[in-house]
């Protein structure tokens, strides 16, 4: 029968699967090298398989390995929302809860959100890393973040996820341009051939083309920003127009730019901003006083 790993065996391992190198596995867990190495064998030992692939030049993971590592990673995570349960259980909303925010919310939510929380929970911290959702959700099931602030759709299952308001998409364009002359616009497949979008993995890109109805679009191949400021400076040199967040149109991102923003009709298409967090958490209470102060930020 397979001997039960230990945490820090499994934490060697993740570790070693993140670095693929024993000196730097062993510097991010504190131990010698040989202690770590000694600990990997004793695990492939007690569970009978082998893990890793090494030789003196190159190390990597075996498939029986990777597949270790994810439900380490996992396991490492339920016990550390163990901890926190044990350490928070002497009061909650204290120490550090550490917030991951997609770079498209963070500079329009954060402004207001800290110093509301800073004021409702004088001994609670908030340490903030802004990334893309992807790794978002990563650092979550790796234990390196508490919550993360996202924008639906994105696949969230097998997450608390909390949604809680609505950022509608308006259209911006040179104050000159034709198509923005209406208050209101209607998005057809003639505005959509002249959008602009942000670059692979930016989740508002996917959000974008959704908002279109469409895959990909050809009109601007190869012509990608990197970040709404890009976007925005993109938009203003007059190569092209973008939908921009409601969010980021209120809080004043074309500010001394020329360009305008105008609303879309009916039914016009958003993203959904949403809280998320491992179900083991147990840092529920940090949860709710988070969504709470979110809601009430946008009048909710």
């Amino acid at each position: 029968m397979a001997a039960p790993p230990t945490i820090k065996q499994l934490r060697y391992l993740i570790a070693l699967s993140q670095t693929l190198s024993f000196t730097k596995a062993a510097e991010i867990c504190f131990v010698g090298q040989s202690t770590l190495s000694a600990g990997l064998k004793e695990l492939e030992d007690g569970l009978g398989v082998q893990l890793v692939e090494r030789d003196k030049h190159s190390v990597s993971m075996t498939p029986t390995g990777l597949g270790v590592v994810e439900r380490a990673q996992r396991l490492i995570a339920q016990a550390d929302d163990l901890a926190d349960f044990a350490h928070g259980s002497a009061g909650a909303m204290t120490g550090v809860v550490k917030l991951g925010v997609i770079p498209t919310i963070a500079p329009f939510v954060l402004p207001s959100l800290l110093p509301k929380m800073r004021e409702s929970f004088p001994e609670l911290k908030v340490a903030l890393r802004e990334d893309l959702s992807a790794n978002l959700i990563d650092k979550l099931n790796r234990h390196e973040l508490d919550f993360a602030l996202i924008a639906l759709p994105y696949d969230t299952e097998g997450f608390l996820t909390k949604e809680l308001f609505d950022d509608e998409f308006w259209l911006v364009g040179n104050q000159h341009d034709p198509a923005l002359k209406n208050k209101e616009i209607t998005l057809t497949n003639k505005l959509t051939d002249r959008l602009l979008l942000l670059e692979e993995g930016n989740c508002l890109r996917d959000h974008t083309l959704k908002a279109c109805k469409r895959s990909h679009l050809a009109g601007h191949e190869g012509i990608e920003a990197t970040s709404l400021l890009t976007l925005v400076q993109m938009v203003e040199s007059g190569l092209g127009i973008a939908l921009l967040p409601e969010m980021a149109v209120k809080a004043g991102l074309l500010t001394q730019t020329s360009l305008i923003a105008r609303p879309l009709t009916a039914q016009a298409p958003k993203r959904e901003i949403a809280l998320i967090a491992r179900p083991s958490t147990a840092r529920i209470e940090e949860f709710n006083a988070l969504v709470k102060v979110l809601k009430e930020s946008r009048g909710c």
